[in-house]
């Protein structure tokens, strides 16, 4: 990874940015909260804080003197999505594959060395638990199915950078070996998908194939998700021809 470190001249925006981020971790949040957490002042995260809730950033609850995103971050957020020209074309079949399947279906891109969630379907009967879990977004690409299944795709270079960083242990499934890591993508590259057997989360499974560009560089990822109990060898086996078959369409269109 470059060393974006090198690349910040302005401390006072980095400041605000950090104090956002913080809101991906979890909300709603005070001052004394990301006080403690960042290490700054209080009166300088006050004044932030307020900064960004009256240019509609974040909203204050007035009775906890609280703060959560803001519909700015929605706009945003939508911004971003149209940056992607595949989002409208996998919108309808990230809706199919999850109503066959009757499991959650996120379509997610990577954004430096993060996936970055950029949709979801639910199944049309929403009796899965996982339709109100998304807990940030953004995660790491090591430890989930999407992250992993376009790392492999990743230029050398760059997996070389990547896998110099620390990946730590979210649960004691999660590969934390390079050389381990190496293996995983290779057999990623070979299948043409990845799972994530409870790497990111104890007690959810997924199962993902990479949106590839006419480069063979990843442009995205479809995954299915549910609890692992369901993800048997038999059911990977047909989400991936599922996921494949989709995939295929959406990279025909882009």
């Amino acid at each position: 990874m470059p060393n974006d470190k090198a690349e910040i001249k302005v401390k006072s925006l980095k400041k605000t940015i950090d104090v956002l981020n913080c809101f991906t971790e979890k909300q709603p949040l005070g001052v004394t909260e990301i006080s403690e957490k960042l290490g700054l002042y209080k009166s300088n995260v006050y004044d932030i804080l307020t900064t960004l809730a009256a240019m509609d950033y974040l909203s204050k609850n007035d009775e906890t003197g609280k703060y959560y995103l803001g519909i700015g971050i929605v706009r945003l957020g939508r911004a971003v999505g149209d940056r992607y020209s595949f989002q409208k074309v996998a919108a309808k079949h990230i809706q199919q594959i999850s109503t066959q399947v009757g499991e959650v279906v996120y379509l997610t891109v990577p954004i430096k060395d993060q996936v970055y969630y950029l949709d979801a379907a639910f199944p049309t009967d929403s009796n899965s638990y996982l339709a109100g879990i998304i807990r940030s977004s953004t995660d790491g690409l090591y430890c989930t199915s999407c992250g992993k299944s376009m790392l492999a795709y990743m230029p050398e270079a760059f997996v070389d950078e990547y896998l110099k960083q620390p990946m730590p242990a979210l649960t004691e499934n999660t590969i934390t070996d390079p050389e381990k890591m190496r293996d995983e993508l290779k057999n990623i590259r070979l299948r043409g998908y990845a799972t994530d057997n409870m790497e990111n989360a104890i007690g959810l499974s997924c199962v993902a194939v990479p949106i590839l560009s006419a480069h063979g560089l990843p442009q995205g990822a479809i995954s299915i998700s549910g609890p692992s109990l369901r993800f048997t060898a038999e059911r990977i086996e047909e989400y991936t021809k599922i996921l494949k078959a989709h995939v295929h369409e959406i990279e025909r269109s882009i």
